[in-house]
């Protein structure tokens, strides 16, 4: 995908290219956060042909410029192939848009307000990781650790959408 460095532009997930909805080349990646007790937040990521899942521990809260520290050293850990620009809500966590795409040279797409069917795989996602990190639970007794192994759990889990494969596995697929 082509990279625009201003960071300047809000981009909408309308103007993202084509082969990112059809979802047959890995990446782009959806994003959002996901709320404990009492509003402590992790950040979740969501790669569109693969479902797999990244959880980016977010221990000092969600303000803009921790956010997008966080992902960025989270997002800039993965394959080549899989630097693909993400797709996230209007929260205010993104604030920072333009440094994290300064930092990482990866754009993020941003959804319609209320519109989070335009991130349906990390809805669904969001939805999984309730069985694991209930709203009653404070997130920031958590470690990176304890949500690397909660991700792990998720992404071996078999989804009907891919064939009863696991994440894991359609990612590894997707690579080769």
């Amino acid at each position: 995908m082509s990279r625009v460095r201003s960071g300047a532009r809000i981009l909408n997930v309308s103007q993202r290219p084509a082969e990112a909805d059809d979802r047959a080349v890995p990446g782009p990646w959806e994003g959002d956060l996901v709320f404990g007790k009492p509003m402590s937040p992790v950040a979740t990521l969501v790669e569109r042909s693969s479902r797999f899942v990244m959880l980016v521990a977010l221990p000092d809260g969600h303000k803009a410029d921790l956010a997008a520290d966080a992902l960025a050293a989270k997002i800039t850990t993965l394959a080549a192939a899989l630097d693909q620009d993400p797709d996230w809500d209007q929260g205010h966590e993104m604030a920072e848009h333009v440094r994290f795409t300064q930092e990482t040279g990866i754009e993020v797409y941003f959804c319609d307000p209320k519109s989070p069917w335009q991130r349906g795989s990390n809805e669904n996602t969001n939805g999984l990781l309730r069985q694991y990190l209930p709203r009653t639970l404070d997130f920031r007794t958590l470690t990176q650790a304890h949500f690397d192994t909660i991700a792990d759990q998720l992404n071996g889990r078999p989804r009907q959408i891919l064939g009863l494969k696991t994440p894991s596995q359609a990612l590894a697929e997707v690579l080769r």
